[in-house]
């Protein structure tokens, strides 16, 4: 086993990835699994092997979408999307690019608006991102007119009464 990877990964994501017997339970989970080349129990495993620069250069700890199915699934209680946001933040560090073209780009305007509002709103999300990132904008014209008419995304957010202390939760998690 790799110590130096799994104790800063266990650091990190306040888990015990060496109690992961592979029973695979967290991958038959996973909704994106398909999408990654080698799937959250793999990962663990590679972890534990030392594999370092292949987990840092693939695309599967940018794909995970933070769902928990893995945690509810795994018997020994290890929260593998924990996990992978500890994998996401030593890749950082150690100034590896994200594996998924606009990843930290979505994440850093997830993050911001949540900062600014409180709360995710999805249709000034979907704008900034389609802006900064350069998709074009006019592909999700009609689906979102659809979920705007149905009243699932509404243009203004809605505003939250405890926005101090998310302002807190932010200065916080800086230290």
């Amino acid at each position: 086993m790799n110590s130096n990877l799994v104790l800063e990964v266990d650091r990190l994501s306040g888990q015990q990835i060496g109690l992961c017997y592979h029973c695979h339970k967290c991958t038959a989970g996973c909704p994106v699994v398909d999408a990654m080349q080698y799937g959250p129990d793999l990962l663990l495993r590679m972890v534990a092997l030392g594999r370092d620069d292949a987990i840092f250069k693939s695309r599967d700890i940018w794909l995970c979408v933070g769902c928990y199915t893995c945690a509810t699934r795994c018997p020994n209680g290890i929260n593998i999307a924990a996990t992978m946001d500890g994998l996401r933040q030593i890749s950082l560090a150690r100034g590896y690019a994200a594996g998924e073209r606009d990843a930290l780009l979505f994440h850093r305007l997830f993050m911001g608006v949540v900062k600014r509002f409180g709360r995710s709103h999805e249709a000034f999300m979907l704008g900034l991102f389609k802006i900064l990132s350069k998709v074009p904008l006019m592909n999700d014209i009609p689906a979102g007119i659809g979920l705007f008419v149905r009243g699932k995304v509404p243009l203004l957010p809605a505003r939250i009464t405890a926005s101090a202390q998310v302002r807190q939760i932010f200065q916080r998690s800086k230290k």
